[in-house]
């Protein structure tokens, strides 16, 4: 086959792809670029950073952006570009756990609740819903509030575990219901009731057919829900909740900088657009992975 014929089927191939399938992949690049950034940040904050975001100078205090501090200092001479870095660890680590763990869980209810006996599936759907009815956020609040702190727990710090048994209570709902609905709607396709049929084990058309056609919205909804956790995770530290004071953290940074800000608005404006970039990153690889899944 000729060099002409070659680029000829290589455009034909390019023209048949579907569109939502190319705009899902360009939103999934640029989410994976921005969230790798902050990867790649949080890896690398010794090297690019001083080195210890708890360190003071108190005969440098609020200074203004300079070569020795791109971020300035904050009320008690921290560099503000430390923590703003070293922040990254603590949220996307909390938050990924917070995500993951939920997801797991709600995930496997989900499944037992799509393919079990009708009286267990209606017991699933009523704890469900006893959950969701709760004032969520308040609930939250005040659960994380009863746990405390702690002292940390493996590698996670004081406050983190809370915050992701937080999360796990109130998250794997949804977790739950997407399965659920997915694996009814799978469990009745065509392909499933043949695989039946032709004699497969009954944990084979679940594992092999089954979860995972009916995974992929579980798994959109993943990286959707890591950036409402950073999200969450900050507003609670701003509302002095979770994550305990003096711990490099974005919610807790804005909190603390918010009698400054006609002063030192970049003390504000960096952890928010932090939070704010994380968020449409992991935004991004969401919508991209639906796309693609509904091409």
């Amino acid at each position: 086959m000729s060099d002409l014929s070659l680029v000829k089927d290589h455009k034909d191939d390019k023209e048949h792809t579907p569109r939502s399938r190319r705009r899902g992949n360009g939103k999934m690049a640029a989410g994976a670029v921005v969230f790798g950034l902050f990867v790649l940040a949080a890896v690398l904050a010794p090297l690019i950073t001083k080195g210890d975001p708890a360190e003071q100078d108190l005969l440098n205090r609020l200074a203004d952006p300079s070569p020795a501090h791109p971020l300035g200092t904050d009320q008690l001479g921290r560099d503000e570009w430390t923590r703003l870095v070293y922040a990254i660890r603590v949220d996307l680590r909390v938050a990924l756990l917070a995500s993951l763990v939920p997801a797991i869980l709600g995930s496997l209810i989900g499944i037992v609740a799509g393919l079990g006996a009708k009286w267990l599936d209606t017991a699933i759907m009523r704890v469900s819903d006893v959950v969701v009815s709760l004032p969520l956020f308040i609930f939250f609040i005040a659960l994380v509030g009863l746990l405390g702190p702690g002292d940390g727990f493996l590698f996670l710090g004081p406050g983190e575990l809370p915050l992701i048994i937080g999360f796990t209570l109130v998250s794997w709902v949804v977790y739950a219901r997407l399965m659920r609905a997915e694996v009814r709607r799978v469990r009745s396709m065509d392909y499933v009731r043949a695989a039946r049929s032709g004699g497969l084990p009954r944990w084979r058309v679940i594992t092999g057919h089954i979860v995972p056609n009916a995974i992929g919205q579980s798994i959109v909804y993943f990286f959707v829900d890591i950036g409402l956790a950073v999200v969450a995770i900050s507003t609670l530290s701003f509302l002095g909740v979770g994550i305990p004071v003096g711990t490099p953290e974005w919610g807790a940074m804005i909190q603390s900088a918010r009698t400054v800000i006609q002063t030192n608005w970049w003390l504000i404006a960096a952890p928010g657009a932090a939070i704010a970039l994380a968020g449409m990153g992991l935004a991004l690889i969401g919508d991209g992975l639906d796309d693609r899944i509904k091409s």
